[in-house]
């Protein structure tokens, strides 16, 4: 708790913060009809508090359902590709293509399947969390020291046994990496399906949509803020999983 207190840990980050709104007031003053001044994006999220709250909550909800639909599906792809290779073969073809193709053209077209509700916003947070989720997992269940296996083998034990002995629990720092990436990538897939929807009515990205078409950059801001606000604490969230549940495993020689 101490060594989280010293000036070495809190200082920089608060310098790198104060010379970023510096520079940005600098630039706002200057050009005011293209970045409104700091001031401004604070007041309005002081005097709206309520507003952006129940739209950071909608955006979250979208995200995290996301989340959980497209991490859950490629885990268990993943545990099945790492166990057979039939199924690598039949499932990683359709997930490269899938990856390669641009989100904001499939939000639309999930939009028109199922409307103007959450349902495509929380599949397009599900697909962009697919890809990075189904070959990191596959590379943590391979990645396996095989001295383990060996030993493992010579007490025959099946598939599964070694799956769940060894394979599974090896791979927990590569799923807490995962995590980092998914977790605020699933924020930018519900947001960008909130900013290509027709219609949509909630979110921090139907927000910033509406704010920039109306000409209120202070609105536009604000939301944005609000989503830097979400990806630090959902990345807070990861890190204090990672220091409750890898305490066992050692960093590498460069990790801090």
């Amino acid at each position: 708790m101490r060594a989280r207190l010293r000036p070495a840990r809190w200082l920089p980050p608060l310098l790198a913060v104060g010379v970023l709104v510096a520079a940005w007031q600098l630039v706002a003053i200057g050009h005011r009809y293209v970045l409104p001044r700091p001031r401004r994006v604070l007041l309005q999220l002081v005097d709206h508090p309520g507003f952006y709250a129940r739209s950071a909550l909608v955006t979250l909800e979208e995200a995290l359902l996301g989340l959980l639909i497209g991490t859950a599906t490629a885990f268990v792809l993943a545990v099945a590709m790492s166990q057979l290779r039939v199924v690598e073969r039949a499932v990683l073809p359709v997930a490269v293509v899938l990856n390669v193709t641009p989100v904001v053209a499939i939000a639309p077209a999930l939009q028109e399947a199922f409307g103007f509700g959450a349902t495509p916003k929380v599949l397009v947070a599900a697909i962009i969390c697919f890809f990075p989720t189904l070959i990191g997992t596959t590379a943590g269940l391979r990645a396996t020291d095989p001295a383990i296996l060996e030993v493992l083998a010579t007490l025959h034990a099946s598939r599964w046994e070694r799956l769940a002995r060894a394979q599974l629990p090896s791979s927990l720092p590569y799923l807490v990496a995962i995590a980092r990436v998914c977790f605020p990538l699933s924020v930018i897939g519900a947001v960008v399906a909130e900013l290509v929807a027709q219609g949509s009515t909630s979110g921090l990205g139907t927000v910033v949509a509406q704010s920039a078409s109306n000409a209120q950059l202070d609105r536009v801001y604000a939301a944005i803020a609000c989503l830097g606000f979400l990806g630090v604490a959902l990345t807070s969230v990861v890190g204090l999983i990672e220091r409750r549940a890898l305490r066992w495993h050692r960093p590498g020689p460069g990790a801090r």
